[in-house]
């Protein structure tokens, strides 16, 4: 039926990241839906191309400098989308507004939530912490504790507006329940498993992690258990973190700030494991690891929850602390995991799998 409606795809916007890689794949699968947007990088207008990408005033100078810092606006040019035309609205939302679109009467709205907005819910005292506008921080973080009220009275109002609820774990699926009294089902989101199809097995030595070097990943507790047991440790990325991620990692640790695709797979395939440290939504980064057969060290929190399996996949670490972090490392051994089994669990996570799921939910929905 999902086939025979007029639709379209809205996202918060389109930057960078795995949300991103949620909608270009829903895109292929419905592949005359114009999508919707507040702000669309050019980089990103190539890779969705043919597709019609819809942006409004918000992707114009001054705002599009200003969008992370806009989330009233951002609301209200969302809020005032007109999708009459549409019978079926697919939305992407996260840290953002898309879900706050108003469907037409007889359509349905069906949202993907890769998150209950971070800074009005879960990790709002995270932010208000460290809001990670370097010397603008004291200014965003008295607009956020002014303005936290009336936004996430919005947000909660906008929660309702989906008919339908696609989480993108577990953890996601009972923060939707916790902050939004909504229901939802489970569909992971589609990974690029392929690029690991012909990895062929290797020594594996050291450690790995890899991803946007920012505070939340705690990429410092990695590097601080590595220090401490001198270890081997190779961080892959770059980011607002990275000079003082620099400044406290020890001879052991080495840094890969511009590393291409084949060198991140040729990374993650000759380590020891990948180590995780972050509380995430879901997590890409540890689920590509698997698709190389190299088993994950991750704290026992969020999305981790739904592709580690201890004893199997990996192990985990029941505290983000370097202490925990030490203690797991202690007590890691790779030779009763199978790096096969491990490569086969990877494979649910892949982009045939989340078509399947996502067209058969909607033609059950509809």
């Amino acid at each position: 039926m999902a086939d025979k409606l007029k639709v379209a795809i809205v996202h918060d916007w389109f930057v960078g990241g795995g949300a991103e890689k949620v909608v270009a794949e829903i895109s292929k699968l419905y592949p005359d839906a114009p999508i919707y947007t507040s702000y669309c990088s050019d980089e990103w207008r190539q890779k969705l191309a043919p597709a019609q990408v819809v942006t409004g005033y918000l992707q114009n100078w001054p705002f599009s400098k200003l969008r992370k810092l806009l989330p009233v606006l951002r609301q209200h040019w969302f809020s005032h989308l007109d999708l009459s035309d549409y019978g079926l609205v697919i939305s992407s939302s996260g840290n953002g507004e898309a879900k706050g679109v108003h469907a037409a009467e007889g359509a349905k709205h069906v949202c993907y939530c890769h998150s209950p907005t971070h800074f009005y819910w879960r990790h709002y005292e995270d932010y208000r912490a460290n809001p990670g506008f370097g010397i603008f921080n004291p200014a965003v973080r008295l607009a956020l504790q002014l303005l936290v009220g009336p936004l996430r009275r919005w947000d909660l109002k906008a929660s309702k507006n989906p008919d339908y609820y696609i989480a993108n774990s577990l953890h996601i699926k009972a923060d939707i329940k916790k902050y939004y009294d909504r229901d939802a089902v489970v569909i992971y989101p589609p990974i690029d498993i392929s690029r690991f199809e012909n990895v062929t097995p290797k020594d594996r030595s050291g450690f790995v992690t890899v991803g946007r070097l920012v505070p939340y990943k705690r990429y410092d507790l990695i590097i601080g258990a590595c220090n401490q047991l001198q270890l081997p440790l190779t961080v892959v990325g770059r980011g607002p973190e990275l000079a003082n991620l620099q400044k406290i990692a020890g001879p052991t640790i080495t840094f890969d700030t511009n590393a291409s695709d084949e060198k991140v797979v040729d990374y993650m395939a000759s380590a020891t494991a990948f180590i995780f440290a972050a509380h995430e939504d879901f997590g890409i980064t540890p689920v590509e690891a698997m698709a190389a057969g190299t088993p994950v060290i991750a704290y026992k929190a969020g999305g981790a929850l739904d592709y580690v399996t201890d004893g199997q996949t990996g192990s985990y670490f029941e505290e983000q602390t370097v202490e925990s972090i030490v203690t797991a490392l202690n007590s890691f051994s790779n030779e009763k995991l199978n790096a096969l089994s491990i490569k086969e669990r990877a494979a649910d996570f892949s982009p045939e799998h989340f078509d399947k799921q996502f067209k058969s939910y909607l033609e059950e929905v509809l």
